[in-house]
């Protein structure tokens, strides 16, 4: 390994000056970023220790939504009374990620900065793969593929978004809160990750510098119907095949809004507005909830995994079930 300069920040803005380089990694929880130098896929020269910035509070906003800090721990998160009262939904999905010793160390910006797990990726010893060499190909596409994207891939990877977080926070309409040489910004949760389409190495809408600093979610709309659904090979520390966070507004029998996401088939959380669309105004049954399953749009399989986009329509009827309650 070669040599790395080690800075530990004092407060978010020292954290900013230390980092205005290319080859500068900020490190919270480091359960991905280390795991990736070790093999040689990260190689920065400089890592800056933002452990002791703070940013781990979660507190209520004024709008009745609630912020969460970039460094709290998964499992604070998962377990903290607000979010298991207001947003099960992701709760559900914390718990449902890795093994309690990762959640333990793993942060929330952390987590949404998580990089694929495509064995083309994380291996040097495959040379095509075009998120660490661009141009190189996408071994993938020929090669064993059974974990890889059905939705929004490219020639360039087909490569999958591994957070079961990010997921639920996609079906919540989460926001990510940035800090940066240029000041701070919002973005939605649906344009931090980024399709692949020629660049996969662009894997969020960062800009160099910038730190993640929280994630506001809105007023809780969905806690009493609402379920984070995952298909593994495993129970316990298996990324998913598939998963469905499913969020139900219901009222007098009758969807008044619906939100879904898919995980495990895309390079980002995958919203399914059309099969949202079609559930609000009508009671949750059966037949409508397998019609918007039907709304995978624009499904491709490949050689190992043509399986996951029948899985995906079954496991999100069975999603929209269990948080209706009628399981």
């Amino acid at each position: 390994m070669h040599a790395i300069d080690y800075e530990r920040a004092t407060d978010t803005a020292h954290a900013l000056r230390l980092a205005q380089s290319a080859d500068t990694r900020f490190i919270g929880g480091g359960t991905n970023l280390l795991d990736l130098m070790k093999g040689g896929v990260e190689r920065p020269l400089r890592l800056v220790d933002i452990t002791r910035i703070g940013l781990a509070d979660i507190t209520e906003l004024p709008n009745g939504g609630l912020r969460i800090g970039a460094l709290a721990r998964n499992s604070d998160t998962a377990n903290h009374a607000l979010v298991r009262s207001r947003y099960p939904l992701l709760s559900q999905a914390l718990l449902a990620g890795a093994s309690p010793q990762l959640r333990n160390m793993a942060t929330m910006g952390g987590n949404l900065m998580q990089r694929p797990r495509c064995p083309y990726f994380v291996d040097t010893a495959f040379e095509m793969c075009n998120k660490r060499l661009p141009g190189s190909g996408c071994a993938a596409r020929e090669g064993y593929n059974r974990m890889h994207a059905i939705l929004g891939a490219s020639q360039a990877c087909i490569a999958v978004n591994p957070s079961d977080m990010s997921v639920a926070l996609a079906a919540l309409d989460a926001t990510v809160q940035v800090a940066g040489p240029r000041g701070n910004r919002s973005i939605p949760i649906g344009e931090f990750h980024r399709l692949p389409g020629s660049q996969p190495q662009a894997e969020t809408t960062l800009a160099a510098g910038e730190l993640i600093t929280a994630v506001d979610l809105p007023p809780p709309a969905f806690a009493r119907h609402a379920h984070y659904l995952k298909v593994r090979d495993r129970n316990s520390y298996a990324f998913a095949l598939v998963s469905v966070a499913a969020a139900l507004d219901i009222a007098d029998g009758v969807v008044r809004q619906a939100r879904i996401a898919l995980g495990g088939v895309a390079h980002k959380p995958w919203r399914m507005p059309a099969a949202e669309a079609l559930l609000v105004g009508h009671p949750l049954e059966e037949a409508r909830s397998r019609q918007a399953a039907l709304l995978v749009r624009g499904a491709q399989g490949f050689e190992d995994n043509r399986f996951k986009i029948d899985m995906a329509q079954r496991a999100t009827v069975s999603a929209l079930r269990r948080a209706g309650g009628i399981a």
